[in-house]
């Protein structure tokens, strides 16, 4: 509800109350005569990308594609085997203190043991990160962003062509197993994007992988 300018005059001190009975009396007079139209700023028009238009896409700012690629390679159980297990007061756990350096360099590894005939075809270290099958032994590899032994190095792209061919760097030898490439090669750019620059902003761990071993090459490894 509005009030009447001298009701509220009326419930004021008597100085203000002039004041406010004089700016009425003002405004009375200005209506009177009033003042040239000041002219209007032009409209301001958005312009609506038309539908079916492609949108430009802002890349992600660093912080979130760490944390999304942190999220992949969590959920993707790269630290499974990437990361050294150790014994723990309730088991096998991974060693966080290793986090994803790959087969310790300080773990010579003995002929892998033979298995009889029979459904079982691989054998594995305790630390989870040497692997014995057909393919010969494989180690896991460093994934921390150490530059002599592990992806400090590498280039987003090269990762990237890693991952997509199967193949190290995009063009030397086989990745082989337990590495899931026939899944992860389905990753998206942008999620690898993200689990690479995630692998980059981990502490580097200077750990050297032995290369791989080709069938029976362990056992004739071990008598040199």
């Amino acid at each position: 509800m509005i009030r009447p300018v001298a009701s509220i005059a009326a419930t004021l001190p008597l100085a203000f109350a002039f004041a406010v009975l004089g700016l009425a009396g003002a405004g009375r007079a200005a209506a009177a005569d009033p003042p040239a139209k000041t002219p209007l700023p032009p409209p301001v028009i958005e312009r609506v990308p038309a539908a079916g238009a492609a949108k430009a896409v802002t890349p992600a700012p660093v912080v979130d594609r760490v944390l999304r690629g942190q999220y992949l390679v969590n959920t993707g159980g790269c630290g499974d085997c990437h990361t050294p297990w150790k014994m723990g007061k309730n088991g096998p756990e991974p060693d966080a203190a290793r986090l994803l350096s790959g087969h310790p360099q300080s773990l010579a590894m003995p002929p892998a043991p033979k298995l009889p005939a029979g459904p079982w075809g691989v054998v594995v270290s305790a630390t989870n990160t040497a692997w014995a099958g057909p393919w010969g032994v494989s180690f896991t590899a460093n994934l921390t962003p150490d530059i002599e032994t592990g992806l400090g190095g590498w280039s987003a792209k090269q990762f990237a062509d890693t991952m997509r061919t199967g193949k190290h760097l995009g063009a030397g030898r086989e990745v082989l197993p337990p590495m899931p490439i026939p899944a992860y090669k389905h990753f998206n750019d942008a999620d690898l994007d993200a689990i690479f620059a995630y692998l980059q902003a981990i502490p580097p761990v200077k750990n050297r992988v032995p290369v791989p071993l080709p069938p029976g090459g362990a056992a004739s490894a071990a008598k040199k």
